[in-house]
């Protein structure tokens, strides 16, 4: 399997599609399908697939390579069995129920929905000794494909890094007063002035967004095209620290990394989801009061009667502590059944109402306290799930703040509310 990080219009796609075209051709019984980031991408990447078929000779196109299916997607070649297939990634069932010989996965940075998921029903669709290629220019250090890279050496996945001067075309009037840092670049890679020239094109054509779109490290090029509200580095420096929990519980989605302890004080906080198999999750964080070090996570798919229960359980066994609920949505449902259905009295309230609002006013103040806590105290957190979503959680269009594409945010939210909670001196209603 490889995996290819690359700069903008660098061929890369053109070229997987002729070698796997020509190993669909030559080859029986093989089954090739492309899976393009859009449903354009993909027609255009079907386009360089049939102008390949056209020009084979006659002799070809009107023996054994003759097609008994050709429209916008597909080919199929009856005297060999096989078939060449480009689909969208925007069709989540892409790739199932299929066996696949050859499989490219273009742009996977830029998948739409829940990424991670299509990814993971195409590899299952590949057939053993298939192969895969998965190339990508970086769109920000999270998502499936920043994931796959990352992971290349432990799913025994080749990389594969071309910066944009890889390309002959890319030169332009040949720079002059060169800076310090065009000269070490030129030193380093044997790069030309005209190069530089291309280069400063690039930085004015592109400004904040040429390391991203024209990448010259396989390091730099993942954060200078990062969204991310928090800082990379802190995260992933403590998720390499990141103990295994001391025990867990509900097949895996409440993990307790430190349990209750006599004297001390606790605060659950609740991020509720519309629950059901298919919906978000719900998420409760633990943390002790004093220091906001995270003991025990949950994060589940539940309904609001089931999430006020599972809440209830945990604050009566760490000591009695106070639970506060995000009252935004099914916050409400949650909030009266722990008042009915519970009877549990210790709920944090703010003037006189039940439950913590996350409103365009606070939210921008939690995740900025977030910040501060993951890059100053980043000890206070012990779960994987929470710091993963801290990587996936990116500023998008008009500032809005939330998680990516395919990306969760229900561990990060339930912590930001009991991060502010505390900080809000645990007033109670």
């Amino acid at each position: 399997m490889n995996i290819v990080l690359k700069a903008r219009q660098m061929g890369v796609t053109t070229w997987v599609a002729g070698q796997y075209f020509l190993k669909t051709v030559t080859r029986r019984g093989a089954l090739t399908v492309q899976v393009a980031h859009t449903r354009e991408a993909a027609e255009s990447i079907f386009g360089v697939a049939q102008r390949m078929w056209e020009n084979l000779p006659a002799a070809l196109r009107e023996g054994p390579l003759v097609r008994s299916r050709a429209n916008v997607g597909q080919m199929v070649f009856p005297q060999l069995d096989s078939e060449f297939r480009v689909v969208s990634a925007a069709d989540g069932n892409a790739g199932r129920g299929l066996t696949i010989q050859n499989l490219h996965l273009s742009e996977v940075s830029r998948w739409p929905g829940d990424a991670m998921a299509t990814l993971a029903g195409l590899r299952a669709a590949l057939a053993p000794g298939g192969e895969m290629t998965i190339e990508s220019t970086p769109s920000g250090a999270y998502g499936a494909f920043y994931d796959e890279w990352q992971r290349a050496e432990e799913t025994e996945t080749v990389r594969h890094f071309f910066p944009w001067w890889m390309e002959p075309a890319y030169v332009a009037e040949p720079a002059s007063d060169l800076r310090p840092e065009e000269v070490e670049l030129m030193q380093q890679h044997g790069l030309s002035a005209a190069q530089i020239g291309y280069r400063r094109g690039l930085e004015r054509s592109f400004r904040g967004l040429r390391e991203q779109e024209f990448a010259e490290d396989a390091m730099s090029c993942f954060k200078a095209s990062g969204e991310c509200c928090f800082e990379i580095e802190a995260i992933e420096q403590r998720l390499r620290a990141v103990p295994a929990p001391v025990e867990t519980r509900r097949g895996g989605a409440l993990q307790i990394w430190l349990p209750a302890l006599r004297g001390k004080e606790y605060l659950v906080a609740v991020d509720t989801a519309g629950g059901g198999s298919d919906g978000d999750y719900a998420a409760i964080q633990v943390i002790e009061l004093a220091f906001g070090l995270q003991c025990a996570e949950l994060r589940e798919r539940l309904g609001t009667l089931e999430l006020a229960r599972v809440a209830a359980m945990l604050a009566k066994e760490f000591g009695g502590a106070t639970i506060a609920v995000e009252r935004n949505n099914h916050g409400a449902g949650v909030l009266a059944y722990l008042d009915g259905v519970e009877h549990y009295a210790n709920v944090y309230g703010q003037d006189g109402v039940a439950g913590w609002l996350t409103s365009s006013g606070s939210k921008p103040r939690m995740i900025s306290r977030m910040g501060a806590l993951l890059a100053d105290q980043p000890e206070l957190f012990h779960s994987r799930r929470l710091l993963e979503e801290c990587r996936t959680f990116v500023t998008g269009a008009a500032g809005k703040m939330g998680a990516a594409n395919g990306s969760h945010d229900d561990c990060l939210m339930a912590m930001a509310v009991a991060q502010a909670v505390r900080a809000d001196g645990l007033g109670r209603r």
